[in-house]
């Protein structure tokens, strides 16, 4: 409750006249070393305020006197550091994949490149290794959808896999033969049977000789005989121990049943021609390339 001012007795500081439960509140001023701080941190924000970008404009903003902006700053940075790579790798630009491999310096080069690109842009798929995940290809080895060469590999990374916003983007589709009722289930545990006997796993067989027939009338146009696969169309090579969506038979099952497809982006429109090239080289050199 308000109460008359007074000094304090104790302390010497008069009260500010509130006092609450017998305690009264003491009127004591802020230090004056705190005050100058406090008066130079608002000339400071003013003299900031006209140096530097800082009220928002129904239009964009104030740029300030000094015209700097971290994002200008950054801009710019990022062209001299394009600037500065463009003409390191102005022998990357003419030569082909196989030149490139075939020259120690440009190889360092290509690979220094694409290994910084990967790390970007690929990593978060493929894995930093490159050792792929489940749906994710592994780049480490020798199995590839569609195909292992640098021309496949550039081509696979300029327009991506199922990316529609590219006309030229790579496209395969495999029925959901489960899903559309184009088999029966008896039909489609057949045929995984016979999958499974690809990979070297014996079952039943006349599950898998039925498997066989099933096989040979509805997959062997894209899987091939023998389940080889087909890099052309993007049908991965069943007579194998690497499975985009794993090897048990209740993956195949599943997959046969409704399958999953992934996708890829297309990075022409996000990565130049070098950066994609040498993207190339790096996935090769990994190991797995054709």
């Amino acid at each position: 409750m308000p109460t008359k001012i007074e000094k304090d007795e104790i302390s010497g500081q008069h009260t500010t006249g509130h006092e609450w439960d017998g305690i009264r509140e003491l009127n004591t001023p802020m230090p004056r070393w705190w005050l100058y701080i406090f008066y130079a941190c608002i000339a400071f924000s003013v003299v900031w305020w006209v140096l530097y970008p800082a009220w928002p404009l129904p239009g964009g903003f104030t740029s300030g006197v000094l015209g700097y902006s971290t994002r200008g700053e950054h801009i710019a940075s990022l062209a001299a550091q394009q600037t500065a790579r463009a003409s390191q790798a102005v022998g990357l630009g003419d030569a082909s994949p196989e030149e490139i491999e075939s020259d120690p310096a440009r190889l360092e080069l290509a690979v220094a490149i694409g290994k910084s690109a990967f790390a970007l842009n690929c990593a978060q798929c493929h894995g930093s290794g490159a050792q792929g995940f489940a749906g994710f290809p592994n780049l480490n080895d020798d199995v590839w959808l569609w195909g292992g060469t640098h021309q496949a590999i550039i081509t696979t990374l300029q327009h991506g896999v199922r990316w529609t916003a590219d006309p030229d983007t790579r496209i395969s589709q495999m029925p959901a033969f489960g899903a559309d009722a184009v088999l029966t289930p008896a039909q489609i545990s057949d045929v995984a049977d016979y999958v499974m006997s690809l990979r070297g796993t014996v079952g039943d067989a006349d599950a898998m000789a039925r498997g066989m027939a099933v096989f040979t009338e509805n997959c062997v146009a894209c899987h091939l005989e023998g389940g080889i696969g087909n890099t052309e169309v993007g049908a991965p090579r069943l007579a194998s121990a690497v499975h985009l969506y794993g090897g048990e038979r209740t993956d195949v099952i599943a997959q046969v049943t409704r399958p999953r497809h992934g996708v890829m982006p297309a990075w022409s429109s996000r990565l130049d021609p070098i950066t994609i090239k040498s993207l190339a080289v790096y996935v090769h050199s990994l190991g797995g390339g054709q």
